[in-house]
């Protein structure tokens, strides 16, 4: 029997993956939950063998997330599932230690097949995405870009982003003008928004 955990801050779609996965007769899922934070805890009472985890939750995101249960329960195979199919998104996962990768479109047939699979100990990536991902290559990011346009999505001024990063205004400016130039944009919502539609935030 594969044991699943399913994280979803949809009760819809969570609901729709469990009833699915029900259906099978080697496949039971032991525990649902709403919020990235959930998730160790959860994992950590039900010992599941394969947690299938959203990208966009709720107190942390499924990336981070994914990277901590595979700390914290290394047996547990990591399938992310979402509805962004983004090569930045399939990049992080990887480098989180998931197993698989699919998007929410998928057939339940191909969902069912992914985890039966990761159980089995191979990698599952949607091939679309997979191709994309290498026509499109790595993030041109640094790390500390990175966070710089998280905090900038919520807009504020240069003075606002430094307090929020605990750096000098300088510094924050520094890396904007890097960000908004590996980018290709010409202002700071620009950089942002071109930055999120490649799974790179």
């Amino acid at each position: 029997m594969i044991k699943v955990l399913l994280a979803d801050d949809q009760a819809l779609v969570r609901g729709a993956f469990a009833a699915m996965l029900g259906l099978e007769a080697d496949i039971e899922v032991v525990a649902e939950v709403s919020a990235g934070d959930e998730v160790i805890a959860a994992a950590q009472r039900t010992r599941p063998d394969v947690a299938l985890l959203d990208v966009q939750m709720p107190g942390q995101d499924g990336l981070s997330a994914a990277a901590e249960l595979r700390k914290a329960l290394p047996s547990c195979r990591v399938i992310v599932c979402t509805t962004f199919g983004r090569p930045g998104y399939l990049a992080r996962a990887m480098a989180a230690g998931a197993a698989g990768f699919v998007v929410k479109d998928a057939t339940p047939e191909q969902l069912v097949d992914a985890v039966r699979r990761v159980h089995a100990g191979l990698r599952v990536v949607d091939p679309a995405l997979a191709a994309e991902s290498l026509a499109t290559g790595q993030s041109p990011l640094t790390d500390r870009e990175r966070d710089v346009l998280a905090v900038a999505r919520d807009g504020g001024t240069v003075s606002d982003l430094a307090k929020a990063l605990h750096l000098s205004e300088g510094t924050v400016r520094n890396h904007l003008s890097a960000a908004i130039g590996k980018t290709g944009a010409r202002t700071r919502a620009e950089a942002v928004k071109v930055a999120e539609d490649s799974g790179w935030l």
